[in-house]
């Protein structure tokens, strides 16, 4: 699929003098070969990074395929497995970056707190991290631990970054995906991991889902004026000022957009109690949005979108009006740009797009 514009360059002519280019990236699960999303099917026009998840981590610090078929062997797009495809693409497109993501919720993440906390699997996991990176030519590693969980693995997660920057110095990428949350971020010295870091993908979604006793926004811009609750007080702008106070340089930040929304039934909308949820595990995904006989709004004090009625309930989510809303955020604060989880729950309909919409507000006037 390919739009009107195109991801501006590096070297900027005389043409477009005031073009500032902001990041505009995705994650591309490797389980969305098996729903005929394959790598080819992402609009790359518009595509910085991608971010291919997951690769898995033993305790002795070697990285492995979470899933061989997927990432090795299938057919797909022409040659096997999509870690190749994803070689091929970048030659087409040779300004993308590919970074291959290691770690990710549950079992991904099990691992991390014991290979962090050794130098030798330390020194494993980088070395084996760039062997795969090597392999494929690709771009570089994001660490996706969910998450330190304590003053001494943040610091055992720093010392993981500073292992794999020395193995994988620039120009290689390194980023690590990182939630919004204070209680988790707090852990961290942040200005000390960032000076390791290329990027920060700050997971700016999921402030609401089954945990919360009332539903909320799930990803929200602002914090509303008068939260009901303390996770309906957390919001992208709350979390990426913690970050910027803790010392992180704001051009490291990518902002976080979730392809899908999260559902409540049985209530009344945010701050009230529901009786349960709809879709998949409580979620669509935004292309499947808003539903079949449901009514879209957009609250433009928070910064947040939602539908009502249908077979979904309530359901949270961002579209094409917030995202603008968060890319002119980016842009007026001086961000690295935004990210997508996931590329592959995007609309394709150039017009409802959140990607290309992200990408149109980060870029506002660029055409070629």
């Amino acid at each position: 699929m390919t739009g009107q514009h195109r991801f501006p360059p590096h070297d900027l002519d005389s043409r477009h003098p005031v073009i500032k280019m902001y990041w505009n990236a995705v994650y591309y699960p490797n389980w969305r070969v098996y729903r005929q999303q394959p790598p080819s099917s992402l609009n790359y026009d518009i595509i910085s990074h991608v971010f291919y998840a997951f690769l898995w981590v033993k305790e002795d610090g070697t990285i492995y395929s979470s899933d061989e078929w997927a990432d090795t062997q299938i057919e797909v797009d022409g040659t096997a497995g999509c870690l190749n495809s994803f070689a091929a693409i970048k030659k087409k497109y040779q300004r993308l970056r590919v970074v291959l993501s290691i770690g990710g919720g549950g079992k991904g993440s099990e691992t991390f707190a014991e290979v962090a906390k050794h130098r030798a699997s330390r020194e494993r996991f980088a070395q084996t991290a760039k062997e795969w990176v090597q392999k494929y030519g690709l771009d570089g590693i994001d660490i996706d631990w969910e998450h330190p969980s304590n003053s001494r693995q943040g610091e055992d997660y720093i010392r993981l970054l500073a292992a794999l920057r020395a193995q994988l110095p620039s120009p290689y990428t390194i980023s690590s995906a990182l939630p919004a949350g204070e209680w988790a971020l707090k852990h961290i010295n942040l200005a000390e991991a960032s000076s390791y870091l290329d990027l920060i993908n700050l997971m700016s979604y999921d402030f609401s889902g089954p945990w919360v006793k009332k539903c909320g926004h799930h990803a929200q811009l602002y914090t509303p004026q008068d939260p009901h609750s303390p996770e309906a007080a957390i919001s992208c702008h709350s979390a990426v000022s913690y970050l910027v106070r803790c010392g992180v340089p704001t051009q490291k930040i990518l902002m976080g957009v979730p392809a899908y929304g999260r559902s409540f039934t049985g209530t009344r909308g945010v701050g009230h109690s529901y009786s349960g949820h709809a879709g998949e595990e409580g979620t669509f995904e935004f292309k499947d949005l808003p539903r079949p006989g449901a009514q879209e709004y957009v609250d433009p004090h928070v910064g947040a979108a939602y539908c009502v009625g249908g077979d979904g309930g309530f359901i949270t989510y961002d579209n094409p009006e917030t995202v603008k809303m968060k890319a002119r955020y980016v842009r007026a604060n001086c961000l690295g740009g935004l990210f997508y989880w996931t590329g592959t729950g995007d609309a394709k309909d150039l017009q409802r797009s959140l990607l290309y919409n992200g990408f149109v507000g980060l870029h506002p006037g660029h055409n070629e």
